[in-house]
């Protein structure tokens, strides 16, 4: 495991756009249409014909592009394959923000893939650390070591559900209301805020769906994800709207957050606000509105006299 844990986990993470490895034309683009993370994929949309041009196709983006503050994912083929360790040196190489392990079962499964990445980061004269990791979670074994999969190496900035996957291993299928996927997404958001790390949905693969889709990302939401992994970017933005942070959230806890100075300016042991009780509940989740309204850009702590 790594101790020194030097990339970024806390960030915005409401998209995270899945791009072909071996198209090109998106991978030029993709960063325009203002998703929090791109996802550049070299494992199930790529054909085994082409698995090494992508690679070489990946590679050359990440060295070559100018993606500004977007944060730079690839799905790498898993380990056992013959692609996986060719995936983490050209990605390791090419100065990429996060890894994505795909199928993540155990524990162990992760430590071999930051073992490898320490390897590669070595070689590379790069800082041990300096690549983050997210696994992947697509059966029902992963779901059910999940938490340990979470805390299996310092780089994990996050785990996500892969649906379809993890639907054929529980021998269903995907339905409108996504019951079947409700016992993994709840066990993946207790193990990730167990970790302290990221939780990230799966994708909504009808994009002409608008209507479900919005329901999805708002279930997912009340459950407690970050975010959602999304395939085209007309979902970006109803994603973001729904993740980001009301002016009516705002205002509400900018007042929670005045009530609790002006309490401990009076040196009072209880907090009130409208003749109602302020537990440190409330507190933490007005400080979070507020935290990802500012890392949302429409809010400004300083500027509001705020610490």
């Amino acid at each position: 495991m790594v101790n020194n844990m030097a990339y970024q986990k806390e960030r915005l993470r409401r998209t995270m756009m899945f791009v072909p490895g071996n198209n090109p034309g998106m991978m030029k683009d993709a960063h325009l249409y203002g998703a929090d993370s791109l996802m550049f994929d070299l494992e199930d949309s790529v054909k085994l014909s082409e698995k090494d041009a992508a690679r070489f196709l990946v590679y050359n983006a990440l060295t070559t592009l100018n993606y500004g503050d977007v944060e730079k994912v690839v799905r790498i083929n898993p380990l056992n394959t013959e692609f996986g360790k060719a995936d983490i040196d050209a990605m390791v190489k090419a100065g990429v923000d996060v890894i994505r392990l795909p199928k993540s079962e155990t524990a162990e499964d992760v430590i071999e893939v930051d073992k490898y990445i320490t390897e590669c980061e070595i070689k590379y004269g790069m800082e041990v650390g300096s690549t983050g990791m997210m696994a992947a979670i697509e059966s029902a074994l992963g779901v059910i070591n999940a938490y340990s999969i979470a805390t299996a190496s310092n780089r994990l900035i996050g785990i996500a559900l892969g649906a379809e996957d993890y639907v054929t291993d529980l021998k269903t299928s995907r339905t409108p209301s996504g019951i079947e996927l409700f016992a993994a997404r709840t066990q993946i958001v207790i193990a990730s805020r167990a970790a302290g790390i990221a939780a990230l949905d799966t994708v909504f693969s009808d994009v002409n769906d608008e209507d479900g889709f919005r329901k999805e990302v708002q279930l997912i939401k009340d459950l407690g994800f970050d975010g959602k992994s999304v395939l085209n970017p007309r979902q970006i933005g109803p994603v973001i709207e729904i993740f980001t942070p009301t002016q009516k959230e705002i205002d509400h806890a900018e007042r929670v957050i005045e009530a609790l100075k002006e309490a401990e300016s009076k040196g009072l042991g209880v907090i009130s606000l409208d003749g109602k009780m302020i537990d440190k509940p409330v507190v933490i989740r007005a400080q979070r509105t507020l935290e990802l309204a500012e890392a949302a850009g429409i809010y400004n702590r300083q500027k509001r006299g705020e610490n």
